[in-house]
């Protein structure tokens, strides 16, 4: 059954229009003139407004533009008599989004109908959706670490210059979300963000990908096709693993930022495009230089503005604040009320190295929410290895093999707060053999 308010502005007289939508299924509400329509619009917004004038009429037009300025997502669907093509030209000029020739046919009055909700409850979806992620976002600048205070300031030092990025971090720290947030801040950010993960694309695909191709560029291109650096026009372009780019491919991209030239596969002209480059690797792009597999003049066009985002190891203080953030994020997601973090969990996660950083913190807590024993998350809930894992390395190189795997057991054991059944499956031994091994000697030789 079709759902959906329309207003339906008509003539002056009761035309087929009306029962035909309410037979559809549509609630429908009736106006017959253009001052009593926006007070209707106005007072009780609509889905969908189905006009049924004659745009020679005094004020249609303006009509169409107050609507669009009161609401520009409410749909206007405009019924002319057949041979009315300018007056829907300049209808749709003015914001109707689309117009039946009348005598209009009930099937192809459904299907329009049909066609103008589905599109108004994507629209909402997406809406919905982005309004989601600007609720969850999390900056890039979340917490109090001096290491945060210090990515922050070096940011905003180089986000207006309008020059080429290069951020530079471990797998997992934020580098996507951090390109995001400079263009978002920066000079383009009424245009386009286009991103691009150069890891494991072929030559070939990353090329067409980039510049796009003419139709007969190679085998399968049965028409032309843009390519990212088009739609960046103006914007932005953020190639995340820019160290893993083909060695080929880096000059046209030297090309494309220098000289803002670029040409697509089988095309025979160059076109023109302004992008300011943003990029991002967790790789030591100057070593790769050193050694072949990174253009040493791409580098120094890239890399003029190094940003370096810090490791989570490296800011300890910002681990339970941000997993309060994600834990509230995922617990609104998922609708599993209030959850919180146990004390012995605050403890366990500081200790964490975290060799995957923010990306393996959302991962074990959304893993946590899901095996969780209640609405208090403890250290048992989360699948972390080692729970200490170089904590205590510094003084490794001084004890005995025992005594390592004796520390190694207590930290495993305070993790998961005296259970010895979840310490030796998470130690991968027997319960026996955890009892066992707990009463081994430690002492050194002598």
């Amino acid at each position: 059954m079709a759902t959906g308010k329309v207003l339906v502005v008509e003539n002056g007289h009761r035309g087929s229009q009306v029962s035909s939508i309410r037979a559809l299924g549509y609630e429908t509400h009736t106006v017959d003139s253009l001052v009593t329509a926006e007070q209707a619009f106005a007072l009780d917004r609509p889905d969908l407004v189905v006009l049924d004038r004659n745009l020679e009429e005094g004020g249609a037009l303006d009509f169409i533009r107050r609507l669009r300025d009161l609401d520009s997502e409410v749909p206007i669907l405009l019924l002319l008599e057949a041979g009315s093509i300018n007056q829907a030209v300049e209808a749709v000029r003015a914001g109707a989004e689309q117009f039946l020739a009348k005598p209009v046919d009930p099937f192809a009055l459904a299907v329009v109908l049909q066609r103008i909700f589905e599109r108004q409850r994507e629209r909402k979806r997406n809406l919905a959706e982005e309004n989601r992620k600007v609720r969850f976002a999390v900056s890039p600048f979340f917490g109090t670490s001096a290491a945060v205070g210090r990515l922050e300031e070096h940011v905003k030092r180089v986000i207006m210059l309008d020059r080429p990025v290069l951020i530079e971090g471990e797998t997992g720290v934020g580098k996507s979300a951090l390109a995001r947030w400079i263009h978002n801040h920066g000079p383009r950010k009424s245009d386009a963000f286009v991103e691009m993960n150069c890891a494991g694309l072929s030559k070939d695909l990353l090329e067409s990908d980039l510049f796009g191709h003419e139709k007969g560029a190679f085998t399968g291109a049965v028409a032309s096709k843009p390519g990212l650096m088009e739609i960046a026009h103006r914007g932005t372009i953020f190639l995340d693993e820019i160290g893993d780019m083909d060695l080929s491919v880096q000059p046209k991209i030297l090309k494309a930022i220098e000289e803002r030239h670029y040409r697509p596969l089988g095309g025979t002209e160059d076109r023109t495009v302004d992008v300011r480059l943003i990029g991002a690797t967790h790789k030591d792009l100057q070593q790769l230089v050193r050694e072949g597999h990174f253009r040493s003049d791409l580098y120094y066009r890239v890399g003029g503005l190094p940003i370096q985002v810090p490791p989570l190891r490296e800011r300890a203080e910002d681990i339970v604040p941000l997993a309060n953030y994600f834990l509230e994020r995922f617990a609104s997601e998922w609708r599993c009320g209030n959850l919180e973090l146990a004390p012995a969990t605050q403890r366990t996660l500081e200790n964490h190295r975290w060799p995957g950083n923010i990306r393996e913190l959302k991962n074990a807590l959304e893993r946590a929410i899901i095996y969780r024993q209640g609405q208090v998350l403890n250290p048992s809930d989360f699948q972390l290895g080692t729970p200490e894992a170089g904590a205590s390395r510094a003084t490794d190189l001084g004890l005995t093999l025992a005594e390592v795997e004796q520390q190694y057991i207590q930290q495993m054991l305070e993790a998961c707060e005296g259970r010895m059944d979840e310490a030796a499956r998470r130690l991968g031994i027997s319960r026996s053999s955890l009892y066992q091994r707990i009463g081994r000697p430690t002492s050194k030789p002598k």
